[in-house]
């Protein structure tokens, strides 16, 4: 691209892989990364699931890894890309790229073809075939030049069908504008590339019989059709047979047109139709159709005329706008369909009326063809008989809407002729043989914006666009609630957006307000709902409690309290009805609007079902976590008086590569379904569970998260009167408190914690409060105390044998014993902390205990050492590694890399580590990798950057407290001040690093 094309930025995808900042080129890093990101632009607005991005990445052969990885290149990208984490957000279920359609070549290619598409039907050939060149020039190859894998090649598959598709369509154009001789070369090198192609070589044909070169037209029929003998053992189509004849007699039909003269009119077909007007009872297309690129021209190239009925399909759930589709895809095709279009109402799901019976709808379309009423016989059979030959000799386009079942649409098929039929029902009727389905969701957000001020105006959409991005939201995307809310606000033009969305937030407000006169998104849902039976009506309501944002068959059998098999077919039937979304295999969810109605269902006097069904669910996450748990966490404390109960089946935990993957998913349903139980008053189960799902965010680095879900814990304990519970859930959320930099707030936590462990003799509590106490302590300041604390702490866990909190506190002991020059006393206690962990196969406590080992060697010079303990925590891999000890073990690996010499890729692992521990909020460890990185940048000759890492380190060791953070960041600074030239800015921040180095009696050399 040239020009004004060149500004901002563009990615190419149709060849290479392109992304091009002002025209100058961007550096994406490697194949992985080209991969994830090609992926993200061959479906932009669209959320991609992360076990897609795996797939597309490695296939079957995917490793451990995969998911880890995926997310680093995720971050790689937002740091090679302007404004990257603008353009590719994370969704619950993986990342979306938001990207304007200019900005992907792909998508140019989709506007210019549907553009000429446009032109043609408005009879401006030339026009149609300008663009058409443009959106074929994008071209440069398949996907990723055909070595993206294949996934990538699949997807590659549809793009070259598409380019194809408008390179036939081009010629086609070509040949009506009058082309001939110039274009037999042109059509030749596509007809030889693709020689199964039967339209590229019918359009060979005749250019080359328009070319005088009858001789050759004939010779590529033959040639053909032995080629299609051999190969597929079929015979030519129709359509390239009746060519052939044509060209044998020279039918005056081929001649090329004489573009200087308008063309002759249609003759009218023969028979007594002839002087008829083709009947057309099709309802009127909205000028405000909004998105549906992809969807809609699928319609439309499989739509143009042809031989044989075809039928083409639309499901989706009630309200999505499948009848607004089949709409604009009708009229954009009725031209090709001369002998009318007609349209019908099957009333599958209309309120207060029942769905129309065939020889009922036969009725209404032989009256639509100008059968006198007296003329229609009285019997189905009759009706029926007399519509399909009616239809029989005609080429006609007929829209059946709202169809319930296949058993309304089969008698009404046209038999032996060119029609297209559309059909549009919320359920896809997988016994209607021969169809083509297209399913459809909820817009896509860019779409629903548009679809917004298309319909409320750019003016009310401009004033408040945060506020009309939350309507969007609030309707879930569906058109239906995005058409009643903007026609709501139209008869109300005092209320602003924001009121409006104020109201639709209101509790029991949303399905209500999205109402009108004669539409209603509440109606619309519970036509379904009334279409299932009695035992399905129930499984409805009962996963409408679930509160997580999908759930799988198991967690559906304990709400159901049914076995898992029979589940999981109960949620096939509800996906079929519209009622359930699929986005990853093996999981449910509602549309938002969905699962509003489905809580509506329940009013007080069900309040006893609801309760029961909650109580299913928490004991079967509790059994499930329970057993993730004894997987993933060896040595965990286990708890004999912790709840239990009966719940269906769990799912099989092979290893602790499915069980991660398990709680990935169930995360956030996790979360909340603990809330849930709490306000279910079910407090005991919500704070066992509760403890089993702060494990795994701990372990993910999601600790905001952990924080809030350890107070809900908290909360939910002192309700049951468990004091077991109390202390399991206030040793968390100290822990979290730590974590977070938040040591004063650890301290109250852990005091109170250890009250409660004291008063009722619980002396393995005891144990973790005082390591966690002791820890508190010295962080801010207090190392004597802090050392006294720790060292009962660690005596009492070894008394009682809890191996895992033990490890953890020799590894604060080892940072202490280091800070204060007791160098081997440091290596001995990581040493045992790797032991004890070794000892009951805690991988992801073993990585943070050989970094303090690694730190000890490193300190002493013994350099050998460290890299050999530091191999084994890198060996490890991400999935056994905390984000936060992860990050330490790449800043460690950029100093050894550093001081061996090994130069090359030492700035990548220190960028790779700062940019790990940035977003997980664990204040200390990100002081500690920026001081790290900081040490690295000024070894390696950049003053000004180390300086800036230990400016940041020292302001947020400052702003917790966090006393040694602060004197190894002054430290820094005066070293880089030094280097710079600024002596006396550095005396004083050596200063100042020295007196609190004093302050907390720690030696320095």
């Amino acid at each position: 691209m040239t020009g004004s094309e060149d500004q901002g930025l563009r990615f190419h995808v149709l060849g290479s892989l392109e992304c091009l900042a002002d025209g100058q080129r961007i550096r994406l890093g490697g194949p992985l990364q080209e991969r994830i990101l090609t992926s993200l632009l061959l479906e932009p607005g669209r959320t991609v699931p992360i076990e897609r991005l795996i797939e597309t990445a490695w296939g079957e052969a995917a490793p451990d890894t995969a998911k880890p990885q995926v997310r680093k290149a995720i971050a790689d990208l937002r740091r090679r890309l302007p404004d990257g984490p603008a353009l590719i957000v994370t969704e619950d279920a993986g990342y979306r790229g938001v990207l304007a359609p200019v900005q992907v070549d792909l998508h140019l290619f989709s506007q210019h073809v549907q553009k000429a598409a446009s032109d043609r039907a408005a009879g401006e050939p030339g026009a149609a075939a300008g663009e058409l060149r443009r959106a074929l020039a994008l071209w440069r190859g398949p996907v990723l030049n055909g070595t993206g894998g294949a996934v990538l090649d699949a997807a590659s598959t549809v793009v070259e069908e598409r380019r194809l598709a408008a390179v036939e369509e081009l010629f086609a154009l070509r040949l009506q504008l009058g082309e001939d001789s110039d274009l037999v070369s042109e059509i030749r090198e596509f007809a030889d590339a693709y020689p199964l192609r039967e339209g590229l070589r019918a359009q060979l044909m005749l250019a080359l019989y328009r070319a005088g070169r009858q001789a050759e037209a004939l010779h590529e029929y033959a040639a053909v059709r032995d080629l299609l003998d051999e190969e597929l053992g079929i015979s030519p189509c129709p359509e390239l047979a009746g060519l052939f004849e044509k060209i044998l007699r020279a039918s005056p039909e081929l001649d090329a047109p004489a573009p200087a003269h308008p063309a002759p009119a249609p003759r009218p077909p023969d028979g007594p139709r002839a002087a008829e007007k083709a009947p057309c009872t099709l309802p009127y297309d909205l000028p405000d159709f909004t998105g549906r690129h992809l969807e809609l021209q699928s319609l439309l190239d499989r739509g143009q005329a042809g031989e044989g009925v075809r039928i083409l399909a639309v499901d989706g759930m009630g309200g999505v706008g499948k009848t607004t589709l089949i709409m604009r895809a009708a009229h954009r095709l009725a031209a090709a369909y001369p002998d009318g279009q007609l349209y019908l109402d099957l009333r599958g799901f209309t309120p207060g009326e029942q769905p129309l019976a065939p020889e009922e709808a036969t009725r209404i379309l032989l009256r639509a063809l100008g059968t006198p009423d007296n003329a229609v016989p009285n019997d189905a059979w009759s009706r029926l008989a007399m519509w399909q030959a009616a239809s029989a000799s005609r080429r006609l386009l007929l829209v059946l809407d709202n169809a319930a079942d296949a058993g309304q649409i089969r008698p009404l098929l046209p038999a032996a002729s060119q029609c297209l039929v559309l059909v549009a029902s919320r359920r896809r009727l997988l016994d209607l043989d021969g169809a083509h389905w297209t399913s459809l969701g909820t817009l896509p957000p860019r779409d629903s914006a548009t679809l917004l001020t298309r319909t409320l105006g750019e003016e009310r959409v401009a004033a408040d666009p945060e506020a009309a991005k939350s309507l969007a939201t609030l309707c879930g995307h569906l058109p239906l609630a995005l058409r009643i809310a903007t026609a709501r606000l139209h008869n109300r033009p005092r209320w602003s957006l924001q009121y409006f969305v104020d109201r639709l937030r209101e509790e029991d407000a949303l399905l209500t307000e999205l109402r009108s006169t004669e539409r209603s998104v509440a109606t619309t849902i519970q036509l379904s709902y009334e279409s299932l039976g009695d035992r399905h009506r129930r499984a409805f309501r009962l996963l409408g409690v679930h509160p997580g944002p999908n759930f799988d068959p198991h967690a559906a059998a304990a709400l159901t309290d049914m076995p898992p098999k029979d589940a999981e077919q109960m949620l096939e039937d509800l996906l079929d009805s519209q009622l359930l979304q699929q986005h990853e295999a093996g999981r449910y969810s509602f549309h938002d609007l969905i699962r509003s109605f489905a809580l509506s269902l329940w009013d007080d006097s069900a309040r006893h079902e609801k309760d029961t069904a909650v109580g299913r669910l928490m004991n079967y996450y509790l059994r499930a976590t329970n057993e993730a748990c004894r997987i993933l966490f060896p040595g965990l404390r286990q708890y004999a008086s912790a709840p239990t109960g009966n719940a269906p089946g769990l799912p099989e935990f092979r290893d602790a590569q499915t069980a991660r993957r398990w709680y990935d998913r169930e995360s956030r349903g996790l979360q909340a379904t603990v809330r849930l139980g709490q306000k279910h008053d079910f407090h005991r189960l919500a704070s066992y569970l509760a403890r089993n799902t702060v494990l795994h965010l701990h372990a993910q680095g999601a600790i905001w998260d952990f924080r809030k879900l350890a107070e809900v814990a908290v909360t939910a304990a002192r309700r049951a009167a468990d004091t077991q519970a109390l202390c399991l859930s206030l040793a968390n959320l100290a822990s979290a408190h730590q974590i977070l930099g938040e040591f004063r707030a650890a301290t109250e936590v852990a005091e109170e914690g250890l009250r409660v462990a004291r008063s009722h003799g619980d002396t393995i509590s005891e144990a973790a409060f005082l390591d966690l106490l002791g820890w508190a302590h010295i962080v801010l300041g207090s190392l004597s105390e802090g050392y006294d604390l720790l060292l009962r702490g660690i005596g009492l866990h070894r008394e009682f044998g809890n191996v895992r909190r033990e490890s953890i506190a020799l590894c604060n002991l080892s940072t202490l014993h280091l800070w204060q020059g007791r160098n081997a006393e440091a290596i001995a206690a990581a040493e045992r902390a790797v032991m004890l962990c070794q000892e009951v196969g805690e991988q992801e406590h073993e990585v943070a205990a050989l970094n303090d080992l690694v730190i000890a060697h490193v300190d002493r010079g013994d350099d050998a050492s460290a890299r050999k303990h530091l191999d084994r925590a890198l060996a490890l891999g991400e999935h056994s590694a905390m984000p936060r000890n992860r990050a330490m073990s790449l800043a460690l690996r950029a100093v050894l890399h550093q001081r061996g010499g090994q130069g090359d890729e030492v700035m990548t692992y220190v960028d790779q580590a700062l940019a790990l521990v940035g977003p997980l909020g664990t204040v200390t460890w990100q002081c500690e990798v920026e001081n790290i990185a900081g040490l690295v940048h000024q070894r390696g000759g950049n003053h000004d950057k180390a300086l800036g890492l230990h400016r940041s380190a020292h302001q947020r060791a400052l702003d917790i407290g966090y006393r040694m953070g602060m004197a190894q960041g002054l430290h820094g600074m005066a070293k880089a001040e030094q280097s710079l030239g600024n002596h006396e800015v550095a005396r004083e921040y050596l200063r100042s690093a020295e007196e609190l180095f004093a302050a907390m009696n720690i030696p320095r050399a």
